[in-house]
């Protein structure tokens, strides 16, 4: 079998606070105007990812985990993670606010959930002028101040709030209090869960005048109440995998490509590549695959040697 670079079908999602960027911005191809999330890599239980190229267009990621998983998953992770896919990867379009919420960390969603924690990341893609993020607290907290201040409405005075700009990256832990404000359009890479604490909506309602559900009481003792350290800053050196997150989760390195790369794997991990901006090729095997901003590839293990040309902005994804 010659493995080959892999797209996925997107799974795309309505959110509440969704709107028509991923169409108007990533080029999606979206009919809602509430459409919140393109889950480009996925498989999470009900949203496993379906390939829509090359010759196993239609064939679901864990099928083809299970019949080929160290040539897809690279020795390493395999190792480590069986036939499981461990990552999820997004784009997101914040209309609106999200929700404040919290993700937990393994040994809490192990036992709560039989999931995975919810380790990810935010590079963000596109910004309006005044676009916010959450981000853990000012100041050192602790349960019975927090609980307070969601009796008295007033959680957004014990938060750390941050302007952003295109480019930007942050790095959430799980346990760190965050929330994507209004106005932007995230890619967002996270360990394979689906699991969210939501502890603050705003009080809004949907369409039929019904809020979302909250987990309060759930996310009391799976929240971080230190102050973190969030933003990560990194080099932007041309034609280099310049690293932007290193944790036991995922590598995310920044590609700023602008030519020709040879590029040289080892078996050990898959790579995923997403274009955050411009448009680049792929050689392998005398065979050019064509990528354009948007577009999100899994490099199986198996492919160890290929060419990257183009002018682009690319995430680079390992285990």
């Amino acid at each position: 079998m010659k493995f080959y670079p892999l797209q996925f079908e997107p799974i795309l999602k309505e959110r509440i606070w969704g709107g028509e960027k991923l169409k108007k911005v990533l080029g999606k191809s979206i009919t809602s105007a509430i459409t919140g999330e393109s889950w480009e890599l996925s498989a999470v239980a009900g949203d496993i990812s379906v390939v829509a190229n090359g010759d196993w267009k239609g064939k679901s990621l864990t099928s083809l985990l299970e019949e080929f998983p160290e040539e897809i998953l690279g020795t390493n992770v395999y190792r480590k993670f069986g036939c499981q896919f461990p990552l999820l990867f997004k784009y997101l379009d914040a209309r609106e606010d999200l929700s404040i919420q919290v993700h937990p960390n393994d040994a809490l969603a192990k036992a709560r959930h039989k999931s995975f924690g919810k380790t990810e990341m935010w590079y963000i893609m596109q910004a309006d002028a005044d676009a916010e993020i959450i981000v853990g607290f000012k100041n050192k907290s602790n349960a019975a101040e927090y609980v307070s201040c969601l009796k008295e409405k007033s959680l957004l005075s014990i938060l750390d709030q941050k302007k952003v700009a295109a480019g930007d990256v942050f790095f959430l832990e799980t346990g760190t209090v965050h929330a994507i404000g209004a106005g932007m359009v995230v890619a967002e890479i996270q360990q394979t869960s689906d699991i969210t604490y939501r502890i603050y909506d705003f009080d809004r309602v949907d369409a039929n005048g019904n809020t979302r559900e909250l987990h309060v009481d759930l996310a009391l003792d799976a929240i971080n109440y230190n102050t973190v350290d969030t933003q990560r800053h990194y080099l932007k050196a041309v034609n280099v995998s310049n690293e932007v997150v290193h944790c036991p989760y995922f590598t995310t390195n920044f590609l700023p490509l602008d030519g020709e790369v040879l590029m040289n794997k080892t078996n050990e991990s898959f790579t995923v590549y997403m274009c955050v901006d411009g448009n680049f090729s792929l050689k392998l095997n005398e065979k050019v695959y064509q990528y354009k901003k948007g577009d999100t590839l899994l490099i199986p293990a198996q492919i160890s040697t290929y060419v990257l040309s183009g002018k682009a902005s690319i995430l680079e994804i390992y285990i």
